[in-house]
């Protein structure tokens, strides 16, 4: 699984014109689902969105995570992050997973997140989606599973 976390002030995801989530501070994550992945990955994926040190501390260093300044955190599916883009100049989609697994972990790790977590929020699975985001820093890193 592949998380690309990003540090906001906040964000927000639009289907079709209707804001279907929105956090304030907190992260924004696109997340891709991947042929092997599992529940566990999911958890552990989870585990490191939660309590990866990417806020500031009083000293102005990365020392704090989301659950310690509870954030927001907001998830949004994006199977294109999962893309292979080593060879040419199109990308090939055949190391994302198909759409029934990628939607059946993505909504997993959105139910767990909900369950230990404040404040969540989502995008649409599979939908046209317009994303708002304010990067802080920018702070945007890539985590995987």
């Amino acid at each position: 699984m592949k998380g690309l976390l990003q540090r906001v002030r906040g964000a927000r995801v639009e289907v079709a014109g209707e804001v279907v989530g929105a956090v304030d501070q907190g992260l924004l994550v696109l997340v891709a689902v991947e042929p092997e992945d599992t529940r566990a990955s999911a958890d552990k994926l989870l585990h490191k969105l939660l309590n990866y040190r990417v806020f500031s501390d009083a000293e102005g260093k990365m020392n704090l995570s989301l659950a310690d300044v509870g954030g927001g955190l907001l998830l949004v599916s994006q199977f294109t992050l999962a893309a292979d883009t080593k060879n040419g100049l199109r990308p090939s989609f055949s190391t994302a997973a198909p759409p029934a697994l990628g939607e059946e972990l993505f909504d997993y790790l959105l139910g767990k997140a909900k369950q230990v977590h404040g404040t969540v929020a989502s995008g649409r699975f599979g939908a046209d989606m317009q994303v708002h985001l304010v990067n802080d820093g920018p702070v945007t890193f890539l985590l995987q599973t």
